[in-house]
């Protein structure tokens, strides 16, 4: 479903009475969820929502599939955790950090990737991913199969310890709102507008002037970036970087998790990675079962849900999300 918020008289995207309503309710989801769930798993539901948004920014509104999203996440996990135990970096610098290093990382490989089409895009992509992978396995300072263990909370600033659940929680909640505006904010932006006229249209986009690979390749570095922010948080909160965060198979299940909430809605892949979350935390005694129920639960998106389960509730409903 694409939706078009209003426009104001200033030329800058205005935010539509669903969407607010939508963003309150997430506010004071967000505000209320860690006295009614554990507090780590509700931030493990953040970092990887975020995750899937970044995802979005990409697919939704480009149509761009990348096999190698985990990339970013990974690498950027590894860059926090490093800086936090061994340079003694605080979180938010940790945070700077990892975002800087997914951005670097999406500049360079998107360069590359951004002339390939389709199923060639893809491809190239998951090699770049598979490079990541293999360098982070090899690499002396990311401790190989171990991984990086025990990387400090440390303190927000010098000043706020961050040490509690409830204390982490704020600030990764903080960071995953502000986070989540600003990706509105871009996709609704007049640089958002030009993305889906490219996606729908990239001759026509041609011919009217605009730099195509040039915004393809914009995004691919912004969709990075988040991306990193998403990994940095995860392994701050959970003082772990390992390499299943960078494996081939994070790249799918962030798909999974757009596909399953909609990936031409915004708030859909929170509603993803919210579900794939639960039926990981709440089918985790079945083992290997799990990833086959989560097989089942795609391919029912796929047959029933064509557009996502809140894309089809939205459609049936009138609703723009």
């Amino acid at each position: 479903m694409t939706t078009q918020p209003e426009i104001t008289a200033a030329g800058l995207p205005g935010m539509s009475a669903s969407h607010r309503n939508l963003f309150l309710l997430l506010l004071v989801i967000v505000a209320v969820a860690p006295f009614l769930a554990y507090p780590l798993l509700v931030i493990k539901v953040l970092c990887f929502g975020l995750f899937a948004l970044s995802l979005n920014l990409m697919l939704g509104n480009l149509g761009l599939l990348s096999f190698g999203h985990a990339a970013y996440f990974g690498l950027s996990s590894y860059a926090a955790a490093h800086a936090a135990k061994v340079w003694g970096f605080t979180p938010e610098l940790a945070l700077g950090f990892a975002v800087l290093v997914a951005a670097v990382t999406g500049a360079v490989f998107g360069a590359l990737c951004v002339r390939r089409q389709g199923i060639y895009f893809a491809m190239v992509t998951l090699a770049f991913a598979q490079m990541i992978y293999f360098f982070s396995l090899q690499a002396p300072f990311t401790g190989g199969e171990d991984g990086i263990q025990n990387v400090p909370r440390g303190a927000l600033f010098g000043l706020f310890s961050l040490q509690s659940d409830m204390a982490l929680y704020a600030l990764v909640a903080v960071v995953f709102f502000v986070a989540v505006l600003a990706l509105y904010r871009i996709t609704w932006s007049p640089f958002g507008q030009v993305l889906r006229a490219i996606r729908d249209n990239e001759p026509r986009a041609i011919s009217l002037g605009y730099r195509v690979d040039r915004y393809k390749w914009a995004v691919f570095v912004l969709a990075a970036g988040f991306a990193g922010l998403a990994g940095g948080l995860k392994a701050i909160s959970f003082q772990l970087a390992s390499l299943t965060d960078v494996y081939w198979g994070m790249s799918g299940e962030v798909v999974l998790m757009v596909m399953i909430g909609g990936m031409a809605t915004f708030f859909g892949p929170l509603v993803g990675a919210l579900l794939v979350i639960w039926m990981q935390n709440e089918l985790a005694a079945f083992g290997a079962w799990v990833t086959i129920m989560q097989g089942l639960v795609f391919m029912a998106c796929i047959l029933v849900f064509r557009k996502g389960l809140l894309g089809t509730i939205a459609d049936r409903l009138g609703l723009k999300v």
